[in-house]
């Protein structure tokens, strides 16, 4: 009898001396020479002060520009994707912006069920089923109805993940989630992406795979599992936190302060 080969998934991202650019100046890079694997139900925290290129990689990571040289690979397929044909694919990727970027003329309510509507061609009635299921878990309901403007940073950015999750990507990635919130709405994202990281979760029963950039790495060091610095136009992949204890200070010392004493 012929063997059959044992059939395996690509890796979700795999970036092969990629050189990223800035959204502001695209032929300017602010990284060089990066390569990385992530695979499916990792959780990363991509840690590097301000102007180390953070959000810049993860626009890039999540298609909005190319490469300025090197391969990125989404599931396998060249990166970035605008064409029709492998939207699909892409659309295995949601993103959540450091200020939500939620359409200022729509309620938080139509901004959530937007991907819905755009996407999957939905009237607002076939969508609201599935809007009024993601505001519950979100505590938005009292806002729903309401305008951005009337939202404060707290509760924009978590609309903005609301609107990232309703197509039920494989891949999360959040831009600096933790940025301007207070400590009680840090702590609920903190517990609600640790849920998301686990089987059986909101949106479906497979871990989803998270990436999230930050400039500080001590809220992350019990939630996140594998670890990245950017600085001086590299990225240093480091790994686990057994691995990142063994780090240099030099290497983490700016986005883990008194690192010794953290990680004991």
């Amino acid at each position: 009898m012929e063997s059959v080969e044992p059939q395996t998934s690509p890796v979700p991202i795999r970036m092969m001396d990629v050189s990223v650019g800035s959204m502001q100046d695209p032929a300017s890079a602010q990284l060089k020479g990066v390569n990385w694997e992530v695979r499916a139900g990792e959780f990363w925290a991509l840690a590097g002060l301000q102007g180390s290129g953070k959000s810049d990689f993860l626009m890039m990571t999540a298609g909005l520009m190319g490469p300025l040289s090197g391969s990125y690979l989404l599931f396998g397929e060249e990166m970035p994707i605008f064409d029709e044909q492998r939207l699909a694919e892409r659309l295995r990727l949601g993103l959540v912006f450091e200020n939500g970027q939620l359409l200022n003329h729509l309620t938080v309510r139509e901004n959530i069920g937007l991907p819905l509507r755009y996407h999957g061609n939905l009237s607002q009635e076939e969508a609201a089923p599935a809007v009024e299921a993601m505001l519950e878990p979100m505590e938005l309901g009292p806002w729903a109805d309401s305008t951005p403007g009337a939202l404060g940073r707290n509760w924009l950015k978590r609309a903005g993940l609301a609107r990232a999750l309703m197509l039920k990507p494989e891949i999360l990635l959040l831009d600096n989630p933790l940025a301007g919130l207070d400590l009680l709405h840090a702590s609920w994202w903190l517990d609600f992406l640790k849920q998301l990281a686990k089987p059986r979760n909101l949106i479906g029963e497979q871990p989803l795979t998270l990436v999230v950039t930050t400039a500080d790495l001590r809220p992350w060091l019990e939630v996140a599992r594998q670890f990245a610095i950017l600085k001086d136009q590299r990225m240093t992949v480091v790994g686990s936190r057994a691995q990142l204890e063994k780090s240099s200070n030099d290497l983490v010392g700016e986005v883990l302060p008194s690192k010794a004493q953290l990680l004991t």
